[in-house]
């Protein structure tokens, strides 16, 4: 296959599911994030996005990308350099609790568009930028299983097989975003310095909590406009 023929195959529209479908693939994905034996592995998933929304937003506010760490306990950590202070810093550090949702909206609008195979095929370059700045051992191993199995999807599986995952993939970026947030919430005033919001905190004088509250409403707003997008029909009947 030449890169002419990749390249078509990649961007090729394709029909719309059945609504039914989409329903299917968002209550999977609800279960998958409300049951506390499979939250861990989607939580790992999202902390892959969490920190290449760090990454992303740190290279173009102009900062030093030295690398990104993925551990066993679904947390992570991204390490840039230049400026500690000012609005990039603050951009780079709140990107992180906002990138699941933002890239969530993205993955419905292509796939509202009829576009789930590009949808794959991004997220597989996505995985393949991050394996450049990952320096750990776990982390490597992560994100080469996940793009071997998205590569292996794009390859090999049906249409629609390909659709269902690709929306599957979209509602759990857009359930599973708020979580976290909700999570830090529940610690109170324990909110560690070193978490994103503690450092939030530090830079603006704005208190963890109240940035806790506005990445819920940013994640919840996602969230809506992402089920909105991904299925308008099934909410206009309720």
């Amino acid at each position: 296959m030449d890169l002419a023929e990749l390249w078509n195959r990649a961007t090729a529209v394709q029909p719309l599911p059945d609504p039914g479908l989409v329903l299917l693939a968002g209550v999977v994905a609800l279960v998958l994030v409300g049951a506390p034996a499979t939250w861990p592995r989607v939580r790992l998933g999202v902390t892959v996005v969490h920190e290449a929304g760090h990454a992303v937003v740190a290279v173009l506010v102009g900062r030093r990308l030295q690398g990104i760490r993925l551990h066993a306990d679904t947390s992570g950590v991204t390490v840039s350099r230049g400026r500690p202070t000012g609005p990039g810093m603050v951009a780079t550090i709140a990107a992180g609790y906002l990138a699941p949702a933002a890239v969530g909206v993205g993955a419905a609008l292509l796939l509202a568009g009829g576009r789930g195979v590009l949808m794959l095929w991004l997220t597989l370059l996505l995985l393949a930028a991050l394996l450049v700045w990952v320096r750990n051992w776990y982390g490597v191993l992560t994100l080469v299983g996940l793009g071997a199995g998205v590569g292996l999807l794009t390859w090999y599986a049906d249409p629609e097989v390909q659709a269902l995952v690709a929306y599957l993939v979209a509602w759990l970026l857009l359930l599973a975003a708020p979580r976290p947030v909700l999570e830090l919430l529940r610690q109170g005033r324990r909110i560690s310095p070193s978490s994103d919001p503690g450092q939030l905190a530090r830079l603006t004088r704005v208190p963890a909590p109240a940035w806790c509250v506005l990445m819920l409403l940013a994640n919840l707003a996602g969230l809506a406009l992402g089920a909105i997008t991904l299925a308008p029909d099934l909410l206009a009947r309720v």
